[in-house]
């Protein structure tokens, strides 16, 4: 069994090769902490694999505005084996929680990395719905996650905010949620770490809690997420996400 200092070596290599981040040669201490805390500790916690854990880490950077890590990370996650367009995807699923100004940011991180690798743009369309269907489809997906409560949310909402629910079922759910690139487990684990990253907005962490349920990822794997999640955003909201899924789905 390899100590974390030792898998820490290895899984920094295996994600941005053999170089010695900057930061040694003017905080070696906090380097050391850091490099052995998220990669030999931290990415060998939960159940998830390399790809899950770096599309995890690309949206809690993007959701947290951490430029230049969220570069590096690009680079990691295609180290790694993630495709561009499942890179692309990931940064948009944010755009309805983080709003189009930071993940325009992101993008431009990701675009600018792409271009540095001969990546040509733009990928391949994963779009799946026109305007005919975006609502509908949209509907259907927020019916998958979340169940009927969606009717009932629709029905109960005041007629000068109905347009709310529209955009939810339209923009949200039809523009992003209805894409390829990324399978809806995916989406919706991603969709929970962003909302957690954001802090402050636990009612819905609470709610996609129980959307994961639904597409089938249990409380084993959200845990895991939330782990990962942990270095990138702090104990704080680290914790406070973890209370909403001990809320949603209690210890036996």
């Amino acid at each position: 069994m390899m100590d974390r200092i030792e898998k820490s070596k290895e899984k920094y290599n295996q994600l941005f090769g053999n170089g010695v981040p900057k930061s040694y040669a003017t905080d070696p201490d906090l380097q050391d902490i850091l490099s052995h805390f998220i990669f030999g500790e931290v990415f060998y916690q939960g159940n998830l694999d390399d790809k899950q854990r770096e599309l995890i880490t690309l949206v809690v950077l993007a959701t947290n505005q951490t430029l230049p890590q969220l570069r590096a990370h690009i680079h990691a996650a295609l180290n790694i084996g993630l495709t561009p367009i499942e890179i692309k995807e990931a940064i948009y699923q944010c755009a309805p929680y983080l709003g189009f100004p930071k993940t325009l940011n992101a993008i431009n991180e990701v675009n600018e990395v792409f271009i540095s690798k001969n990546i040509a743009l733009p990928l391949k369309s994963q779009k799946q719905v026109d305007d005919n269907i975006r609502f509908d489809k949209g509907f259907a997906v927020q019916e998958e996650i979340f169940g009927d409560v969606i009717s009932k949310t629709r029905e109960s909402a005041p007629s000068n905010q109905k347009h709310i629910q529209d955009y939810l079922s339209a923009f949200c759910f039809g523009d992003f949620y209805t894409r390829g690139g990324l399978d809806l487990k995916t989406r919706e684990l991603l969709t929970f770490c962003i909302l957690s990253a954001l802090g402050g907005a636990e009612g819905q962490v609470k709610a996609h809690v129980q959307g994961n349920v639904n597409v089938g990822n249990d409380k084993e794997t959200l845990i895991a997420a939330i782990t990962q999640c942990l270095p990138y955003m702090g104990f704080p909201r680290a914790l406070n996400a973890l209370a909403c899924i001990n809320e949603i789905i209690p210890e036996n």
